[in-house]
């Protein structure tokens, strides 16, 4: 991964999470070839441990010169009535969220009484 290529290392996104593409706003120019061509996705793996978690991961780089700009990670989980997201990225930063799997999300009831 190299912090050269991006504005902002790592930047927060607050619930926002995803497993394909390029934050290309965070995108400053290669650092090998000062270029600002298109982002190209390579490498892409999905794996899914013995607890049910399943991790895509990439590299994103440069389509000029090849040099890679970061490496992104995606973690999808049930914990229980939950659905956990979580992304790992210099350029598209890192984010959290938790989805309810129920048809009321059980966090949002309020009491009656």
């Amino acid at each position: 991964m190299c912090i050269d290529c991006v504005k902002q290392k790592c930047p927060d996104r607050g619930s926002f999470c995803v497993d394909d593409g390029s934050y290309t706003m965070n995108f400053h120019e290669c650092a090998e070839c000062h270029k600002k061509e298109p982002i190209k996705i390579e490498d892409r793996q999905k794996e899914t441990d013995d607890d049910g978690a399943e991790t895509i991961s990439y590299s994103h780089r440069c389509s000029f010169c090849n040099h890679c700009i970061a490496e992104h990670s995606h973690i999808f989980q049930i914990d229980g009535e939950f659905q956990e997201y979580s992304m790992l990225c210099v350029l598209c930063g890192r984010g959290e969220d938790t989805v309810s799997i129920l048809p009321t999300d059980p966090r949002e009831v309020t009491s009656l009484y």
